[in-house]
């Protein structure tokens, strides 16, 4: 494995993109990726994580789950092969690679076990990102360069029981006193909540001024004034910490602000956005998963003297999950390539996203009707895999949000036509 790690981070540095186009919204736009094939390093990251997933991770992917085990040994391994930061410089100790390498590794690694893939998200997407982007020097010392190797995780405290999709209505609020920023309230549903060694930390800091009065905190991990709720139990990535993160007069340093006072809620976006990708490859990935599934029982399965793959109803359902997962991937992979050619990915995002999601809980769907009796019984992962779908609808913006993200794009897009 450490063998492997340096083979690929030695060649993830070399990553270079040749222009290539593909026919965009509009026009045909040079993009630094092409839809058709992967370049050579990124199928090299793909061949590293479709590996490790296949050797690490599915074969105890059902024993996480039925234990809700944080796989700690493969999050240090993952960070041994540079996904912990994916996209972070090589200063700071990342793998300084891009938004599609990280889509292909989120989606590889979720194929495997999609809990282990929402600890690589929320630490690659929604710790790391916003600090990378708006933090400081010394706050990227700080709380970066020690959290790339998979030792340490971060978290990320935007939701409260009152405000999920209303992002900017945090109840949550912080004072100056001095040289200390003192935080109040309580965060919601905060994935690797009791793992993570930091987290940013979304919060009020002027309430006249309503989602401009957000102002967004970097806190350490444990602090005085910050407790943690129970370990919620949840429908599926059942291997991931869910929990409450609750301020009582919890005191960090002022020049713990990430950006400057009322960038909150930009902040916030822009990490969403971004994030957004990622979770529409673990939607990918579920779904790849849930039909690799169908398929190897359909080809084993025999009935009426035959194997079910030969009956038309089944290659129906196989071929509808096959266009999904196609479809899904290509939307994915055209959201990196916007972003990464540092285009708006905002509408590509939240299709991306969209589509994903709900191509992982189709599929998850139609691999429990493939394989009947047995897709319910968690001696098959089909309904593991059904689980663990649901949640891609829900976070990171629900697939309601996503649709009026999406419907407002393309109504701003028209009236700058008009």
């Amino acid at each position: 494995m450490a063998a492997a790690a340096k083979a690929f981070q030695k060649v993830s540095r070399q990553l270079f993109r040749s222009k290539v186009c593909f026919l965009g919204s509009s026009s045909s736009i040079c993009k630094a990726h092409s839809l058709a094939s992967l370049s050579e390093t990124h199928e090299m990251l793909r061949k590293t994580c479709r590996d490790f997933a296949d050797n690490e991770l599915a074969p105890i992917a059902g024993d996480l789950d039925k234990e809700h085990r944080y796989p700690k040994e493969q999050v240090k391994m993952m960070g041994d092969l540079g996904l912990m930061a994916l996209q972070v410089p090589d200063t700071y100790g990342g793998s300084d690679l891009d938004t599609m390498s990280y889509a292909i590794a989120m989606e590889e690694i979720s194929r495997g076990c999609a809990a282990t893939g929402t600890i690589l998200s929320a630490h690659n997407s929604l710790y790391l990102s916003p600090i990378m982007e708006f933090g400081n020097e010394e706050q990227k010392q700080k709380y970066i360069s020690p959290f790339v190797d998979g030792s340490r995780v971060g978290c990320f405290g935007l939701s409260e029981p009152g405000n999920g999709s209303d992002a900017g209505a945090a109840s949550t609020t912080a004072h100056l006193d001095g040289d200390h920023w003192v935080l109040n309230g309580t965060k919601a549903w905060i994935t690797n909540g009791y793992e993570s060694e930091a987290s940013v930390v979304f919060a009020t800091t002027d309430r006249n001024l309503k989602h401009k009065g957000i102002s967004a905190f970097i806190v350490p991990k444990p602090i005085d004034g910050l407790s943690l709720g129970k370990k919620e139990d949840k429908l599926g990535i059942r291997a991931t910490s869910t929990t409450y993160l609750i301020f009582e007069d919890c005191r960090i340093p002022k020049e713990n602000l990430l950006g400057e006072p009322g960038f909150g809620f930009k902040i916030a976006m822009t990490t969403l956005d971004a994030g957004r990708i990622g979770i529409a490859a673990q939607g990918v990935g579920i779904a790849q998963a849930a039909l690799d599934c169908a398929i190897d029982y359909a080809a084993k399965r025999e009935a009426f003297g035959a194997p079910i793959s030969k009956m038309q109803m089944i290659q129906s359902k196989l071929a509808d999950m096959e266009v999904k997962v196609q479809s899904s991937r290509l939307l994915t992979w055209q959201a990196a390539a916007f972003k990464d050619a540092g285009l708006n990915f905002t509408k590509e995002a939240a299709m991306a996203k969209l589509a994903a999601s709900e191509a992982a809980t189709f599929n998850a769907h139609q691999a429990i009707q493939v394989l009947g009796g047995m897709g319910y019984v968690t001696d098959m992962p089909a309904e593991r895999h059904y689980r663990d779908a649901r949640i891609t609808e829900i976070y990171e913006g629900t697939s309601e949000i996503q649709r009026l993200v999406i419907a407002g794009q393309l109504l701003k897009e028209f009236s700058q036509k008009v």
